[in-house]
């Protein structure tokens, strides 16, 4: 059994207010593996306070030492990355291949970007008059809550952590009751590195509790929230009486566009692993394909070869491709629409409910796939966040767009075109805040984050970093004699 009952703040390992602990669940085995603190406000109490005091003097610290900061850290978390990825795969029942690969490799990359971003980024700018006498000032927001997911639990930390640190911030992280284990590591990671007492701190507790004192809390200038529609409101509705900043990446349910011109290998392959990709836990996912009616038939023949290729089972293993979901709810989550899938009037391809053959314990699902999905059926409106691809069909164009269109979420979208002409103005159509176009390599300083109800505000590059600055003009500014 793994103690992680204690909390980082100020710099140090303390014991939480009171004795409470949660178990932590390996979703492989459905095993407590491991037991964390159950924080309170008076936990966030201190924390908070803990960063107000470091704000001062960090948000005065020149550029060039936070660069070499996050530059100390990105050698330590390689020190500790494959200890970091194991504990991923414990926690949350990432392959080890995935969680090597993505989980771990994308947080090295964001705080290397991070560092990247900051070296260039101009702090003071001439404002936009003729009188030359504006100056724009970029400036620290001030104390940072950070709230945490549990499908990307690592990944999803250092994206909201990094930009923060570059920015000057000092922050308070909450990370996942379902996922801590990676964050504790990370915690160890920072102190290696010298991130000054109070810059981080780390307090673990559900979200009603700990989470909901963080949005509250006066102190607290900004939170930066990642998670479910419905918790994120309830974030927004918390954080609201202060009139603090509320940067939220919230739900998906990313349409994929296989235009009648498209690679159809290419569109069938990168959507179906796309979809299936961390059991599906991903709010990128493009859980609903489009097609052009007449190449359904051919559509389902890749789609039909490309999941044969799927392999489920314990994530430990060497060769597994998809491990379990997060746990016992999201397991109840996914059957439940899954069965709706089928009540609906969808017609099942491949997958349905229950586990997979050979495995009788661990909350692992079959992938599955519907085809014969209509726009309003539950399963193309609802984020399911688990493997489950809902195959809808279109007779033209502008149908397309209006199915893809036609959601509450706007976070993703894929559009699949020979022609790149095409594939652009469908994708100038979408309403989603990323749109992929033929499967290209990933820019890790690509803004990300959504329309509609999936969220507001950017991560990720400059765009991210600015999410935690404030901006100043100073009007009449003079340079000094000197200057």
């Amino acid at each position: 059994m793994i103690d992680r009952t204690l909390f980082y703040i100020d710099g140090e390992w303390v014991k939480p207010a009171r004795p409470e602990v949660i178990d932590v669940v390996n979703p492989a085995t459905e095993e407590v593996v491991a037991q964390i603190g159950a924080g309170s406000a008076e936990d966030v109490d201190r924390a908070v306070a803990a960063a107000r005091r470091a704000f001062p003097a960090f948000v005065a610290t020149a550029p060039e030492e936070r660069v070499a900061l996050l530059r100390r850290i990105v050698d330590c978390f390689n020190n500790r990355r494959k200890e970091l990825a194991d504990a991923v795969t414990l926690e949350m029942g990432s392959p080890l291949d995935l969680a090597w690969n993505m989980q771990t490799g994308s947080s090295l990359i964001y705080f290397e970007e991070a560092a990247g971003v900051l070296e260039g980024f101009d702090f003071e700018t001439v404002g936009q008059s003729t009188l030359n006498t504006t100056r724009i000032r970029y400036e620290a927001i001030g104390v940072c809550g950070l709230i945490t997911p549990w499908n990307w639990p690592l990944n999803q930390i250092v994206t909201k952590l990094a930009p923060a640190l570059a920015a000057g911030c000092t922050v308070v992280l909450k990370p996942s009751e379902l996922s801590p284990l990676s964050a504790f590591i990370l915690a160890e990671v920072l102190h290696e590195a010298g991130v000054p007492a109070g810059v981080f701190n780390l307090v673990n507790g559900t979200g009603p509790e700990v989470g909901a004192a963080i949005a509250a809390h006066p102190d607290v200038d900004m939170v930066s929230f990642t998670g479910s529609t419905r918790a994120g409101i309830q974030v927004a509705i918390a954080a609201a009486p202060t009139v603090k900043r509320v940067h939220q990446e919230l739900g998906g349910k990313s349409a994929n566009v296989i235009l009648p011109d498209a690679d159809l290998d290419l569109a069938v392959r990168d959507g179906v692993a796309r979809c299936f990709i961390n059991s599906g836990q991903s709010c990128i996912a493009p859980t609903r394909m489009l097609v052009h009616r007449p190449q359904l038939p051919e559509v389902v023949e890749r789609i039909t070869a490309e999941a044969a290729k799927v392999v489920v089972g314990d994530p430990f293993s060497t060769g597994t491709t998809m491990g379990p979901v997060s746990g016992a709810a999201q397991f109840r989550k996914v059957q439940d629409m899954i069965g709706k899938g089928i009540d609906g009037g969808a017609t099942l391809l491949l997958g349905g409910p229950g586990r997979p053959q050979n495995l009788n314990r661990g909350y692992f699902v079959r992938p599955t796939v519907f085809i014969d999905v209509t726009p309003g059926m539950e399963i193309a409106r609802q984020e399911i966040f688990g493997p489950v691809l809902s195959v809808l069909t279109y007779e033209d164009e502008d149908e397309a767009v209006r199915i893809a269109n036609d959601s509450v979420y706007g976070l993703a979208a894929y559009v699949y075109s020979k022609d790149y002409d095409h594939a652009n103005a469908v994708a100038a159509r979408l309403r989603a805040g990323r749109v992929f176009i033929n499967n290209p390599p990933f820019d890790f300083n690509a803004p990300f984050g959504g329309y509609k109800q999936s969220g507001n505000g950017r991560e990720l590059g400059e765009f991210g970093m600015v999410e935690f600055l404030e901006i100043k003009a100073v009007l009449g500014y003079r340079p000094s004699p000197a200057a």
